[in-house]
């Protein structure tokens, strides 16, 4: 219903009010109010899409070609690049992997959030100026989130959410014939460089280690 929202063809109350008494409907609710929640910081903080909410001292990388492997979905992270290849092809992101695509740049590539951001408003149905910047700003740990350290794996995101590969498998058709937990790690499997898909940019423990010391905790 998000890109409904965005167009005006639902009211976010109309569907918080229909939501509320349904069984299950408080989660969703939630996720109406923290939409709004927002809007309210954009309104108090205009600049919330060019400028840190709360600034890090992050000196971001500037690799082009790393920021071309997130946005093309060829990191070698499965749900990344689904989640990359699907917004591509349908100008739609399922939230989770929205989540996962956004730690994954700001913290396992530390790039800009703002490029994030960027691309993401070029392609998304749904887009919204308070909820994309909003959002990217809590996943780089510049905006109001609770724990801007945290880091979001790639791997344990997949297995939770996605455990039977369905997802992965839908947007990664070289990945297709991979099954169980193989899928989250296809550069583990036998044969792997038949498949026509890239080794993992990045070491994620390495880059959490780098991130870390980037942020000086």
């Amino acid at each position: 219903l998000s890109a409904d929202i965005r167009w005006g063809c639902v009211s976010p109350l109309e569907l918080a009010v229909a939501a509320r008494e349904a069984h299950g409907g408080g989660p969703f609710v939630r996720q109406l109010c923290w939409r709004d929640f927002h809007h309210q910081v954009l309104a108090a903080f205009p600049s919330l899409p060019r400028r840190d909410y709360r600034p890090r001292g992050d000196r971001w990388s500037r690799s082009e070609r790393v920021f071309e492997a997130w946005r093309e979905g060829r990191t070698g992270y499965p749900l990344v690049d689904a989640g990359m290849r699907q917004l591509a092809a349908e100008g739609y992101m399922h939230n989770r992997a929205r989540m996962t695509v956004g730690s994954f740049l700001t913290k396992d590539l530390y790039i800009d959030w703002r490029a994030g951001a960027r691309h993401l408003w070029d392609l998304l149905s749904d887009g919204e100026i308070a909820n994309n910047a909003g959002n990217w700003q809590w996943v780089a740990g510049t905006g109001n989130g609770t724990r801007p350290n945290r880091v979001l794996s790639p791997v344990r995101q997949a297995e939770r959410f996605d455990p039977d590969g369905a997802y992965v498998r839908r947007y990664l058709p070289e990945l297709e014939q991979l099954r169980g937990k193989a899928i989250f790690r296809p550069w583990l499997t036998e044969g792997f460089s038949r498949l026509n898909y890239p080794d993992p940019i990045v070491d994620h423990d390495e880059a959490v280690t780098a991130f870390k010391a980037h942020r000086a905790l």
